[in-house]
This record gives C-alpha cells, structure tokens and sequence, in this order.
C-alpha cells in the first residue's frame, strides 16, 4: 500500500516482509497548465528534468545521473532519459537506483527536478514523484509536488543510507535552476 508523503516524512525502503529493497525506481510526473478556451493547449510545452545527485558521508557531490549522464560512473544509478514535453499519462522521466550496487562512499542520493526551458512551476500541473520498489513494480510512496510560483526548481526528496539500511525522505524545497548544477547550493543545507 502506498503511503502519501508530505514534506518531511520519510519511509524505510524495506519490503513487506521486512527485508532491505535492492532496487528503486523514482518516477517523475508533470503536466502543462491548460490554457485558453476549453482547457486546450496554448504556448510552449514545459522540459521539467528528473536529475540524481549522489554524495559522500562529508556532503560532497560524488557523482550524478541526469540527461546528459544517464549513468552513474559506477552504473548503480540510471536515468530513463530526457522527456522535453511532459506529454502522457504516468511517469514522465524515471531514476532507477540499485541500492546493493551504490559504492560504500555514496551516503545519500538527492532527486530535483527542473525546468530547463525557465518556465516556473506555476506552468505545470498534476506533478508528482513517486517510489516504486522495482523488483515488485508496488508503488511504495508519493509526494505531490503542486506547489506553484515563480521557481523552476524543487528539490524533491533523497535518499539515504544508515546502519538499519536506506530510507527515503520527503524534502519538497523549492529552488531556481536549469540544471541539477544550478541546485548544488540550495541541495547543501538538506544533507
């Protein structure tokens, strides 16, 4: 059963029966706001980037996956690839982390999400990131991500890892950026 995150809250990334998950999906979600007579599309469509940002015990960036690096240089992270439009019903961009394959040195896993094109996040709709136990395909956790304004950027949630296994937190901060680069001051004070 899928629990309904709000920022802050976090989840132990443990099956049902206990044992430690080995594989997670991180599922992006978006629409553009429908705009003008009868709900149809007007302007430009908006390129929202799903991007995983690994760091060391110390805090600092080891490693990514975005889309242009859809692997992590060890292979344990991988992205889905670059959706530039948000079109379809579902997940829209997808990070999926084999948690036994992150090196030892990898203590937490941020995911942001941003609008690479600069429109703000009161130009899309219906946003959502949601984690999936990938062996199952059960979605264990969402996290709306509706709130709207001025910013092209949240950071969505991370992932970290302890002595009793990984957990993933809820973070919902918004932020200003194009690329995951842009966020790396404001990700800082979440680790």
């Amino acid at each position: 059963m899928s629990v309904s995150l709000t920022k802050g809250q976090s989840v132990p990334l443990v099956t049902g029966d206990g044992s430690s998950m080995t594989r997670v999906r991180i599922a992006l979600g978006w629409d553009a706001v429908r705009q003008g007579l009868f709900g149809g599309f007007r302007g430009a469509q908006v390129d929202m980037d799903a991007s995983a940002i690994l760091y060391d015990p110390d805090g600092s960036h080891v490693d990514q996956a975005w889309f242009r690096q859809l692997r992590s240089k060890d292979g344990a992270v991988v992205h889905s690839g670059d959706n530039r439009t948000g079109a379809g019903d579902g997940d829209n961009e997808s990070i999926i982390v084999d948690l036994d394959r992150v090196p030892a040195g990898v203590a937490q896993i941020v995911f942001t999400i941003n609008s690479f094109t600069g429109q703000s996040f009161a130009q899309i709709q219906n946003a959502f990131c949601r984690l999936v136990d990938e062996d199952t395909h059960t979605e264990i956790a969402r996290f709306d991500l509706s709130t709207t304004g001025p910013h092209t950027a949240e950071i969505m949630a991370k992932v970290g890892r302890s002595e009793s296994g990984w957990t993933m937190t809820a973070l919902g901060e918004i932020a200003n950026g194009r690329t995951f680069q842009d966020l790396l001051p404001a990700i800082a004070p979440t680790l």
